[in-house]
């Protein structure tokens, strides 16, 4: 009798236990399963009223339309796609059900970014984005680099929402407006230095989130968050800056920021470009390469297409989310080789020029855009630039025979320009009730000296002079380090 009690309690912690471990084992299945029908719903939504999306207000604290839909169905997605890889990825690891809350979190504080109307809910999600992706990256809390990681980056993120709350808070005290549609339609009555101040700091917002020169080591150090976090924070955190940009383009136009971000960013895409050649490791391939992009987003917003910076994160978004997920795969499969060497023949720079033109004269046709000599041709210049190169790169293709290589470039661009032409029709006519997403500037002359360095760097980075200048090499080196505390700071418990 006395066995039989004392033994009692031990089995009921057992069963205890076993009950915790299944609940355990559940969180994840229901949360992935929650973001899908939430993808789902969204989705289906948005295709039966994609023409006629009415706006939806909760007083001035909340606004729901069409562009707050489309992004909600793209977070969904990517939250879900993500979530549903991490079910695989990280069984056994024991933060696994925290993972996923912090993931669900995370989807919700972007949902709630994107529908607030209010200054107020519109701060706190920004800020609550930051906090739940800072401890995305340090997961493993005894892990020493990561909680260093996740301290930097969280100190990053908190200086971005500083600059967020002082530029928004700045124009309500002096427009008394507490709304974005108030505070957007009251500029006029605001000081010039005001909005400038404030255009300046919303920017600093942006490209902080962004990973945008010199904001840009907290991504590079963020390489010790699990790889479907990684996934999570290239494909939907680092755009975030896009959705905020789009939402205060009328203050940008209004203070004349608009050529800063086009400099900045366009500085951006190029170093993190060369920089990307530079690395030996395939996450920090990736994280320079989402730094570039996040350059030619910010790029498009200087141009005055804001617009196109958000189809850009969209088709970014999806791109960026693939490569994480398969980049386990991507190592398997690789070998080590000699750099590539650019060497082109006459008649392949014909056909490279000829495929770029055409992709150009498509890409015009195809969104609607005029052959007026505005800040649009930029955007042009960089398709036909993206069309020749990937036009080189299967003409220089051994292993593709002559009708493959005269057959597969124009296949290849009509498939990509028509997608990018779909989907920048279909954000443009969800965005069509946003004051000033799409505003052509006329070329200034500052542009077009930027024009003319942006293609020197180009074509420097992709003939591999930058190898033969030991200094820029070192500097380029140094420039994409990670946070020193991140990396092999702390002696492993194993």
């Amino acid at each position: 009798m006395t066995s039989k009690n004392s033994s009692s309690p031990d089995n009921s912690k057992i069963t205890t236990g076993k009950s915790q471990g299944v609940n355990n084992s559940m969180v994840p299945a229901l949360i992935t399963s929650l973001l899908w029908i939430l993808f789902a719903g969204n989705l289906t939504y948005l295709i039966l009223n994609y023409t006629h999306i009415s706006e939806w207000r909760l007083g001035s604290i909340f606004r729901i339309d069409g562009f707050t839909i489309l992004i909600w169905a793209v977070v969904t997605f990517f939250s879900a796609l993500v979530s549903g890889f991490a079910g695989n990825y990280l069984k056994g690891f024991r933060h696994h059900s925290k993972f996923m809350w912090l993931c669900l979190g995370f989807t919700m504080s972007v949902m709630l970014l994107v529908m607030s109307e209010h200054v107020i809910p519109l701060v706190i999600s920004w800020l609550v984005m930051g906090v739940f992706m800072s401890r995305l990256i340090g997961i493993d809390s005894d892990w020493g680099e990561a909680r260093e990681a996740s301290g930097f980056t969280q100190r990053y993120f908190l200086l971005g929402t500083l600059f967020l709350s002082l530029g928004i808070f700045l124009l309500t005290f002096y427009s008394n407006e507490f709304t974005i549609t108030g505070l957007m339609a009251s500029l006029d009555n605001i000081p010039s230095y005001v909005t400038l101040i404030a255009g300046l700091l919303i920017i600093g917002a942006a490209i902080v989130q962004s990973a945008i020169y010199p904001f840009h080591r907290w991504l590079l150090s963020a390489m010790t968050a699990p790889t479907p976090a990684s996934a999570l924070m290239h494909a939907g955190f680092v755009n975030g800056s896009g959705i905020l940009l789009a939402l205060f383009a009328p203050l940008l136009f209004a203070s004349n920021t608009l050529d800063i971000l086009f400099i900045i960013g366009g500085l951006t895409a190029i170093v993190a470009q060369f920089n990307k050649l530079l690395q030996v490791n395939v996450k920090q391939k990736l994280a320079c390469s989402t730094i570039a992009q996040m350059g030619f987003m910010i790029m498009q917003c200087g141009l005055g297409f804001f617009n196109a910076a958000v189809a850009h994160l969209i088709l970014h978004g999806f791109y960026k989310a693939y490569l994480f997920l398969s980049s386990g795969e991507g190592i398997a499969m690789s070998q080590p080789q000699n750099a590539p060497r650019i060497k082109i023949k006459p008649l392949q720079a014909l056909i490279v020029l000829f495929f770029g033109a055409l992709g150009a004269f498509l890409f015009i046709s195809w969104t609607g855009k005029e052959t007026v000599l505005d800040s649009g041709i930029f955007l042009t210049l960089i398709v036909a630039i993206t069309v020749g190169q990937a036009t080189y790169n299967i003409v220089k293709e051994k292993s593709l025979s002559v009708l493959q290589k005269t057959f597969l470039p124009p296949l290849l661009f009509v498939f990509g320009i028509g997608t990018y032409a779909l989907m920048y029709n279909g954000v443009s006519a969800l965005m069509a009730d946003m004051p000033m997403v799409a505003v052509p500037m006329p070329v200034s002359m500052l542009q077009i000296a930027f024009g003319i360095i942006f293609l020197a760097g180009f074509f420097i980075m992709k003939l591999g002079v930058y190898r033969k200048i030991p200094w820029l090499y070192v500097k380029l080196m140094n420039l994409s380090q990670p946070y020193k505390k991140s990396i092999l700071m702390y002696k492993s418990n194993s």
